[in-house]
């Protein structure tokens, strides 16, 4: 389980409004944790996230995915875009 911990998307991000770094976690929106450093924003929120699993395992719950395993199929198509006002 530690290393499924290891495979989820985080990121840090400084709260202008709390001063202070965020981490958090993609797979799991409704998470998050405060730091005054971003090392100890990231560290917080992969153990919240750990914890999470660990309370999701005991009562059965399904665990999310981590992105990196999706799969993905089909096609993106990139068109340019035309202004009519410019001739």
């Amino acid at each position: 389980m530690n290393n499924q911990v290891d495979k989820y998307t985080y990121r840090v991000i400084w709260s202008e409004e709390d001063q202070e770094h965020i981490g958090l976690c993609a797979e799991f929106p409704s998470l998050s944790w405060l730091s005054e450093s971003p090392q100890k924003a990231l560290e917080g929120i992969t153990d919240v996230v750990k914890k999470c699993i660990e309370d999701m395992q005991q009562h059965n719950e399904s665990i999310p995915q981590p992105i990196a395993y999706k799969k993905y199929s089909g096609k993106f198509n990139v068109r340019p875009l035309h202004n009519s006002s410019a001739v």
